[in-house]
């Protein structure tokens, strides 16, 4: 009787497994979910395996051989494959497909024009400014308060944060 097996995979190949095992008609599940990454201040929305080196088969050991599937592509192991091998429960695996499809991924939102920002390090540190824009190779112009003036100076990118409404009140 077909039933849900965890397989192990090699580092970073559960695509791989996914595809190889989908070649030998075996049914498989790679929950993927959506994070907000930030990468050299620019945030994007990437997908994600939410159990890393993991994914879900579903067949039955008596009638399709599991050497085979312990042989294929990016595959390592079935977890619980002894004696006797450990099913999940398919209601599981069904709770599991309903969370991932109900993940909205939480976005943080970069610096934008008009954000007050703080300087974290260089000769302005602690002191805050307003982003104005992106310049290229990591930095940017910020409105700067000096002696009353307010004035438009490059700074690198790396070297303010942005206030966030608790930090700016204390």
């Amino acid at each position: 009787m077909k039933s849900w097996y965890l397989l192990y995979c090699k580092p970073r190949e559960e695509l791989r497994a996914l595809q190889n095992l989908a070649l030998q008609q075996v049914e498989s599940y790679l929950p993927m979910i959506k994070e907000s990454k930030t990468i050299k201040s620019i945030t994007k929305i990437v997908e994600t395996p939410l159990f890393p080196n993991y994914l879900f088969i579903h067949f039955d050991p008596t009638e399709f051989s599991v050497s085979k599937i312990h042989s294929t592509r990016g595959a390592s192991r079935i977890i619980g494959c002894k004696e006797v091998m450990t099913p999940i429960d398919d209601r599981l695996i069904n709770e599991i497909k309903r969370r991932v499809n109900a993940h909205i991924p939480k976005q943080e939102k970069g610096i934008q024009k008009g954000d007050k920002v703080k300087f974290i390090e260089g000769p302005f540190i602690d002191l805050q400014a307003i982003f104005e824009e992106r310049n290229a190779e990591k930095r940017c112009y910020v409105l700067f308060n000096i002696m009353g003036q307010q004035k438009r100076i490059l700074v690198d990118e790396t070297s303010i944060k942005k206030l966030t409404e608790e930090s700016g009140s204390k």
